[in-house]
Formats: structure tokens, C-alpha cells, sequence
């Protein structure tokens, strides 16, 4: 059946009853044991611990959205994408304890000035530590921070094929963003619609761009890829992308296999992901592993899902980013409950111990 929506928005706000997750409380109870249960976070807060600011005229009046997380100076800090009507910028937050979080306004902001970013720019990921029960603290290049973004060309929510850059900074506060690196044009197939979430990775001397692109049909497949350099200058795509494709068409990732996040621990790789199933068009986190950062296995488990009817995420549960603090874990993602287009749009938490 044709879906009426075209906006990506549309596409993941539909959908039947909920996929039951393959885990349970049980799963924490087993974690000494299980050998994947440094991925698990089963415990949802369950409330927005950031939602849209509804102040009039606010970069995030309407909704926020794509969470990432890291440690600074002391605290915590998210970065977060706001939504105003119009387009996309990016703000951040702080905050001592994970869930109690102080808004510190845009951190990343459009230039009206400029064809690329004049109406959207979404910073989706800050270079920090990859080991994920590390403190997650932010990576220095030669003397500067460094942010992938990627911004798309119309007003509207997700609106036209979008484009990758990175950004620069010494302080967090005032950015350079140069020209962008990834096209969708130069791509293969599988990302000629646009591109989606870029999330940035060091290993060793080499930089690994992962991101989330969609194909040009109407109704269109998102599938995860990778580019890689040694100077964050010149990239190249992996000759084997996506690294990360569709299930099967009763998997939950059967449409959407997407939103990378990218972590490292005992010698094991992960990229955290969210699916879109085609059978309930249900957005749930999901996970697969690897020895190397070009090679993933996926699990076949849900880490984050949709939650129940009236509840916070009962549309879906995706979007992850990870942090570690005093041995818990904690899985951010954005909750989307109600329905499209009334739909409340906010970040949310889940953790490996109970709340």
C-alpha cells in the first residue's frame, strides 16, 4: 500500500501495534554472564527529559530531536537538533545528573545568507572518546573540536536531498563550518535520495564519517554507509557500503536501517541504529557488532522499543546515543508518542539499571 506521506517525518508516524522487544527485565539479572549485555539499557524513564521549548519564535519551539551526548569540563552536555516551523538548528543543554537538563540556547546556527544552511543545520555528532564506558569526553584536532552536520536545501521538515560538512571550534560556542564534504549526487544508489545522521569517528590515525542515506523512489529505503580519511579533508566511501543494509521484510529494519552511533569496547565495535520496519511502521533501537569499524553483525534483539499505547513513545523509540556514568548506561533516543501530524516530539532516556 502506497503510504500518503512523502517527509521522513511521515514515513516513521504511521504504523499498527507495537513489535514486542526480544528483551525483558531478565536480561539485567543476566549480565555478568551474557556477553552482550554491555549493550542493554531495558529500563526506560519513561518522560521527556527535553521536549520542545513552545516558547514563540524559539530555534525549538515545536519539537527537539536527534540527542548526542558527551562529558565537559565537569558536566554533561546534549546537543540536540530544534525545530521551529520552519527548519532545523542545533542546541545545546547541560547537566549534572542525565536527566535534569538546562537549556544553553543554539549552538549551531543557519545562515540565511547561505544556499546550504539558510534554512536547516543539524550537528549530529561531536569527535569524543569511542571506548563507550569511557566518561565520553570530546576529541581535539590540531587545537579544535570537531562537528559533522548536515543540513537540507528547503524549509519543511527534512525537506530535499541533504548534504554532510563538518564544523570547527575551540570553545563549543563560536563555530566555523566549512564547505561540505558529502554529496548525495556522488553516491551510489542506495544514497542518492540524501543523506541523513553523520556520526564521526577516530581510530588511530583514521577518521570514519558513518551516515544514514535514503534511495530516490517515492517510497524510498535508508540504509548506513561510511567514509573514511586520514586529514578530514579528502573522503572516500567504503567500496563495500552500506555497512549496514535492510532485513528481510519481516525484520524491523526492513525499511529503515539508519542513524549510526558508533562505539567501541574490549576490542569490539558497535553501531547502535534504529529500524523502521515495514510490517508495523514502528521506529525501535537496534544494535550490531564487529571486530573492525567496516564490518557489523547485527543482533537480533531490540535494545530501545516502542512503547505502548499512550505512552511517551508509543510511535517510536529511535535515534540513539549512548553515554556511561558511574557504571550505568545510559541510551538516549527521541520519543515520538500520539499521532502524525499532532504528534509530541522529545528525548527520552533508558538505562541498564533500574530507575
Amino acid at each position: 500500500m502506497a503510504l500518503k506521506q512523502v517527509s521522513r517525518r511521515g514515513v516513521l508516524a504511521g504504523g499498527a501495534a507495537a513489535m514486542s522487544a526480544t528483551i525483558g527485565t531478565c536480561a539485567f539479572a543476566r549480565r555478568h554472564r551474557d556477553p552482550a549485555a554491555w549493550l542493554r539499557t531495558p529500563y526506560k524513564y519513561n518522560k521527556l527529559i527535553l521536549g520542545g521549548s513552545g516558547v514563540a519564535g524559539a530555534f525549538d519551539e515545536k519539537a527537539v530531536d536527534c540527542p548526542f551526548v558527551f562529558s565537559h569540563e565537569g558536566r554533561f552536555h546534549l546537543t540536540y537538533v530544534g525545530f521551529d516551523g520552519n527548519g532545523y538548528q542545533t542546541g545545546i543543554a547541560v547537566s549534572d545528573d542525565l536527566v535534569h537538563w538546562e537549556r544553553q540556547g543554539i549552538m549551531l546556527a543557519r545562515d540565511p545568507a547561505d544556499p546550504v544552511t539558510r534554512y536547516n543545520v543539524a550537528s549530529a555528532s561531536i569527535l569524543r572518546e569511542t571506548e563507550l564506558y569511557s566518561p565520553g569526553r570530546l576529541i581535539r584536532v590540531r587545537g579544535e573540536y570537531v562537528c559533522a552536520w548536515h543540513a537540507y536545501p528547503s524549509a519543511g521538515y527534512e525537506a530535499g536531498p541533504a548534504v554532510i560538512g563538518l564544523a570547527f571550534s575551540r570553545d563549543l560556542k563560536t563555530w566555523r563550518r566549512e564547505r561540505p564534504i558529502l554529496f548525495p549526487r556522488d553516491g551510489a544508489d542506495w544514497e542518492r535520495g540524501g543523506l541523513y545522521k553523520p556520526y564521526l569517528v577516530k581510530d588511530g590515525d583514521t577518521f570514519y564519517l558513518y551516515y544514514n542515506a535514503k534511495t530516490a523512489e517515492k517510497t524510498w529505503r535508508e540504509q548506513t554507509g561510511v567514509a573514511i580519511s586520514q586529514d578530514l579533508k579528502t573522503w572516500r566511501r567504503h567500496p563495500g557500503n552500506p555497512v549496514l543494509r535492510n532485513g528481510a521484510p519481516d525484520a524491523p529494519d526492513s525499511r529503515f536501517a539508519s542513524d549510526p552511533f558508533v562505539v567501541t569496547h574490549r576490542g569490539q565495535w558497535a553501531m547502535f541504529y534504529f529500524g523502521l520496519s515495514a510490517a508495523d511502521r514502528k521506529a525501535r533501537d537496534l544494535v550490531a557488532v564487529g571486530s573492525d569499524p567496516l564490518h557489523f553483525t547485527k543482533l537480533d534483539e531490540v535494545l530501545v522499543d516502542a512503547g505502548p499505547h499512550g505512552s511517551i513513545d508509543d510511535d517510536y523509540a529511535h535515534k540513539p546515543a549512548l553515554i556511561s556514568h558511574r557504571g550505568d548506561l545510559y541510551h538516549f533516543y527521541c520519543a515520538v508518542g500520539g499521532r502524525y501530524p499532532d504528534d509530541v516530539r522529545g528525548i527520552s532516556v533508558a538505562r541498564s539499571r533500574p530507575w
